[in-house]
């Protein structure tokens, strides 16, 4: 079968692997129809987290089930399924508290796992003709209609980024009436807005320097604010003194729910040419009001082969606890629990309340992923959220 393997730094190849097999009772087969290539990927794209040379890439997969094995009791052959991209058992003491990304038993020596992903289980990635997905019973989330329908843009998003954004929610504890900044205007900033914005917001910033993921932002509910112009803290804050706010709360001109969609690679403001990792974390720190909530879904890594000058090796960084902690801010962040979310979202994009499938803008042949990665890292040609088509 074919699939996109990663080669080395910044070189992926679309090659012949060995066919996807049933290898365990509880596995079963699925038929990709799409696939779709999420920031993350570009981490290990860019040599920074230690993928190691063959690792089939991608985690964000729907498809059709090809053939199941003897154990499975409620995926038949022939269902249309997402793929969460956390593998979990179901069973052990974490997924039976909710906590997928944390299962005991798909890792062992470590907890959660995921398809294609450096340091995170052997699974080969679902950018390929086919997938073995391991207990299918708790990892297949069945879907109605047909493959290629109205609704296949959104539901390949229940795979990971709709409910990453809804996670970052969570994080931040955004509430009905709050106000809320995003920073990071990828799919998992957009759709952590849209999110927000579905949960009753006051408000939602969306703070990038990319225009188009800006335009995005606007499709999105929310009030763009482009770090070219200026500092976003004080453009938010501009913004929120210019639309009147109620006596007595003129201190309170920032934001209650901050959310750090941008991770351990985001830029320098003062030079964009240079990467500076606490730059999110020190502008919400600034940003978020007495008593606010901080929500890290972007990715800060354990591992990177090459650090910027403020980062390290192990992740280690420094950041503003003092006024996090004299603003009483909480902080939420890690790996999004999957299957908390998939099935309510799935619900709300069947019953037309959800259409998150806004944020794909291209759609190409699986052939054409190598061309496709290069322009996705170079935030060129307008891609943001690219689907692959096997």
């Amino acid at each position: 079968m074919r699939a996109v393997v990663f080669q080395g730094d910044r070189e992926v190849e679309v090659k012949q692997v060995p066919d996807a097999r049933i290898e365990e009772p509880t596995d079963v087969l699925v038929r990709i129809t799409s696939s779709a290539i999420c920031g993350t990927d570009l981490h290990m794209y860019d040599g920074r987290t230690g993928a190691d040379p063959g690792l089939v890439l991608g985690h964000e997969a729907l498809g059709t089930v090809a053939e199941t094995g003897p154990g499975v009791q409620t995926i038949n052959a022939g269902d249309r399924v997402v793929l969460p991209t956390h593998l979990f058992c179901g069973l052990c003491a974490n997924c039976a508290r909710g906590l997928s990304a944390a299962c005991l038993r798909v890792r062992p020596g470590g907890f959660g796992a995921a398809y294609g992903y450096a340091g995170m289980g052997h699974y080969t990635g679902a950018q390929a003709d086919q997938l073995r997905v391991p207990y299918a019973d708790a990892n297949c989330v069945p879907l109605p209609g047909e493959p290629g329908d109205e609704r296949e843009d959104d539901f390949v998003t229940l795979a990971d980024a709709f409910v990453t954004g809804w996670h970052a929610t969570e994080l931040a504890q955004v509430r009905p009436g709050r106000t809320v900044a995003v920073f990071g205007a990828g799919t998992i900033g957009l759709l952590a807005a849209y999110s927000a914005r579905l949960r009753g917001a006051a408000e939602v910033f969306v703070v990038d320097r990319i225009p188009e993921r800006l335009d995005k932002a606007v499709e999105a509910g929310a009030i763009p604010v482009n770090t070219a112009d200026g500092d976003p803290v004080e453009q938010i804050r501009d913004h929120r003194r210019s639309t009147g706010l109620p006596r007595g709360e003129e201190p309170l001109d920032g934001v209650d729910c901050g959310i750090d969609a941008v991770g351990f690679q985001a830029r320098d403001r003062a030079d964009f040419s240079k990467e500076k990792p606490t730059q999110v974390l020190a502008d919400l720190a600034r940003l978020i009001n007495q008593t606010g909530h901080l929500g890290i879904i972007g990715l800060y890594a354990g591992k990177d082969l090459h650090p910027a000058p403020e980062g390290s090796a192990d992740g280690a960084l420094r950041l503003p606890w003092g006024t996090l902690w004299g603003k009483g801010v909480t902080i939420g962040t890690g790996r999004t629990h999957d299957r908390r979310y998939t099935v309510p979202l799935r619900d709300l994009v069947t019953s037309g309340i959800a259409r998150p499938g806004f944020v794909v803008t291209h759609h190409v042949d699986l052939e054409q992923a190598p061309a496709l990665y290069a322009a996705f890292d170079r935030r060129e040609d307008g891609v943001i959220k690219a689907v692959l088509h096997p």
